[in-house]
């Protein structure tokens, strides 16, 4: 039956090709090399892999093929937007910079250019108000959903009542780890819980005195927004202090392979936040193996291949491509611009059935994107290592979150945004 959808995807696709075959341009703002390369590797692996795919097997998106415009960033701010710069002029139709530093800098830019830019999962967190946020995209969840789905773990794992307890941050000191903030100091008013800040600074290698106070406190709960070095280095200073693992909770960007090999069996139990699935086991790594990885076509060496960021750069590819699907069909044209790209991506609609066609059943929640809201509904799951057979496996379902807590904060930070940048609400009317 998938065959069948496929064909079918691919015969709608070629009623819609241009007679003059052109591309379709992603740009890859990567970074395989500086302090973050081994996180930065296997989502621009992931992401790149995909498009090959899409070539190979599919013969592009709506008999347009892709092309990824791959520029290393080393996750600096300045090299990003110089990538930016570099890489606009090629027909590029969505920007995904997996930075938040390089995402506030280019909001402005990519507004103005009409290219939309899709930061899923990181970024400026109330970009999902649509109706200020023209062409800034960060679904299926952000920051702030995070930050309540960790509490509403907590609260599953307490009875519902956490009043009383204390939950500490570790938060990297820096745009990103500074995101949640605010909303764990209005859950923290909603559900009486003590909020304690642990800022690292960049890189994050030198925690000692983070963990020392933990250990001198013994916060009920340790949440967690790091990246690279930093996570592996936490979770090892976790384990030192012999601090549960089980309430020790990152989030998606402090939950790879990377973060707790190094720790070994230590690391047994450790939890962390997702907005997609775990592993391989579905359809469509059955034809990454085929198409890509056995033709000799891979990104990487084939290593990174279902593992957790590896994933993520993948199913951002997907999501990227879904919205080509639907600018395509709106514009009746398969060699879209941007601002076609940009309808697409504020018309997605993701479910079951779309996603069991190509091959991702089962991989990411439902969502639908609208003019007013850019992030989708904020569905969060929970997902755990398990040291013993060297895997991560959901724990929980994709759940809502606290948005009576997030939409008002998201609201607040938008129009002040708005009154800064002089821009007039009511596009979404």
């Amino acid at each position: 039956m998938k065959l069948t959808k496929l064909a079918a995807y691919a015969v709608a696709g070629a009623m819609l090709a241009s007679p003059v075959m052109a591309e379709l341009v992603f740009p890859s703002l990567s970074y395989r090399t500086g302090p973050y390369a081994a996180n930065g590797t296997p989502v621009a692996d992931g992401f790149a892999d995909y498009f090959t795919l899409l070539n190979e097997r599919d013969g592009g998106i709506g008999g347009e093929m892709t092309r990824v415009i791959e520029c290393e960033t080393g996750y600096s701010t300045e090299k990003g937007v110089e990538c930016y710069e570099s890489t606009k002029g090629e027909g590029a139709l969505v920007y995904m910079p997996l930075s938040t530093g390089i995402t506030y800098q280019l909001i402005p830019k990519v507004t103005a250019d009409d290219i939309p830019l899709l930061t899923t999962g990181y970024g400026r967190t109330s970009a999902a108000n649509g109706d200020i946020f023209s062409h800034i995209f960060n679904f299926p969840a952000n920051y702030w959903n995070g930050a309540s789905a960790a509490i509403n773990y907590i609260l599953s794992q307490e009875g519902g009542d956490i009043s009383g307890k204390t939950v500490a941050l570790v938060y990297h000191n820096s745009a990103y780890g500074k995101e949640p903030i605010r909303t764990l100091e209005a859950l923290a008013e909603n559900h009486g819980f003590n909020l304690t800040l642990l800022p690292v600074d960049h890189p994050g290698q030198e925690q000692k005195s983070q963990w020392l106070q933990i250990r001198r406190e013994r916060p009920d709960y340790v949440i967690m927004y790091g990246w690279g070095v930093m996570n592996q280095v936490a979770i090892q200073e976790a384990a030192n202090i012999r601090f549960p693992m089980d309430h020790f909770i990152g989030i998606w960007w402090s939950g790879s392979e990377n973060d707790v090999a190094a720790a070994g069996m230590a690391a047994d139990g450790y939890l962390a936040l997702t907005f997609h699935n775990v592993g391989t086991d579905f359809p469509v790594f059955d034809d990454i193996q085929q198409y890509v990885v056995d033709a000799g076509l891979a990104a990487g060496d084939g290593s990174n291949v279902g593992t957790v960021l590896y994933n993520r750069g993948m199913y951002g590819a997907m999501l990227a491509a879904e919205a080509v699907k639907v600018a395509q069909a709106m514009h009746g044209v398969a060699d879209i611009t941007p601002a076609m790209m940009r309808d697409g991506l504020e018309n997605l609609v993701i479910n079951d059935e779309n996603m069991a066609a190509i091959g991702f059943e089962g991989f990411g929640p439902n969502f639908e994107v609208s003019c007013a809201n850019h992030g989708g509904p904020g569905l969060v799951a929970v997902q755990q290592w398990n040291a013993g057979d060297q895997k991560w496996e959901l724990v929980s379902d994709f759940a809502e979150t606290d948005m009576s807590v997030i939409q008002p904060l998201i609201d607040e930070d938008s129009a002040a945004y708005a009154a800064e940048n002089g821009i007039e609400p009511g596009r979404c009317n």
